[in-house]
């Protein structure tokens, strides 16, 4: 069974934070995924039923990086390729998107990556408390509609549940280019007990994170792009 059969056969949660999507491939990106998923791809599934232990994923103890929603893949690979002291597990449910961070991995001979495929917050369930150095949030769907908000990622149970694997001082770093989004995030992780905003506000925007494709396209269509990052437990230095 494939790494996406596997994950379609899994029941769906009641109320998710993504679309689970599939997308055509390229022959690059099919042979990608067959060849490098046993080396360095995981199914969330069977990380939550074990429990994860990322000394044994990574083959080494390194502080640990999750980040949520990798997409294609290139944010990922260069933050971890500039960063080869921190390990890089990205999650995401994009077929396509995990195949070409798989193919960068191999590209560039990426270590410190793991791939993993499903819910990031089954994924985030299934880690040690306090065994995280970042949590990566960027460009999350914004699901729009009011209806829809209960979706968010970004929303207190969640943030909670993020806060409390992360090591103490660990951030949490969010970007959005939706301005109603952005101003919920604010107020979301601003509302969080055990966060302090780092910036008093919206951040500045990081030099360590790289400029993509969708940041350069929402920027051309007006979209100005919001960065929050949070620490945990005690003001930053």
């Amino acid at each position: 069974m494939t790494s996406t059969d596997a994950h379609a056969a899994t029941a769906p949660r009641s109320i998710r934070t993504f679309h689970p999507r599939r997308g055509r491939m390229s022959g690059r990106q099919k042979a990608a995924l067959e060849r490098l998923w046993p080396l360095y791809g995981l199914l969330v599934p069977d990380a939550c039923a074990t429990g994860l232990d990322p000394a044994a994923l990574f083959g080494r103890r390194a502080p640990l990086v999750l980040e949520i929603g990798s997409g294609m893949g290139d944010t990922t690979a260069t933050m971890a390729a500039n960063d080869p002291d921190r390990d890089y597990l990205a999650v995401e449910v994009h077929t396509p998107g995990i195949a070409n961070l798989l193919d960068l991995i191999e590209q560039r001979g990426l270590r410190n990556v793991r791939v993993a495929e499903g819910d990031a917050l089954d994924l985030v369930r299934s880690l040690p408390e306090g065994s995280l150095d970042a949590v990566h949030v960027f460009f999350p769907d914004p699901w729009p509609k009011s209806r829809h908000h209960k979706r968010r990622i970004i929303q207190p149970t969640h943030v909670a549940l993020l806060r409390s694997r992360l090591r103490p001082g660990g951030t949490l770093h969010c970007a959005t280019d939706w301005a109603e989004y952005a101003e919920a995030m604010r107020d979301t992780l601003d509302g969080d007990p055990g966060l302090v905003n780092a910036y008093d506000g919206f951040a500045p925007r990081p030099a360590h994170r790289p400029v993509t494709k969708f940041e350069r396209r929402a920027l051309v269509a007006g979209r100005p792009i919001a960065d929050l990052i949070h620490v945990k437990g005690r003001a930053p230095a």
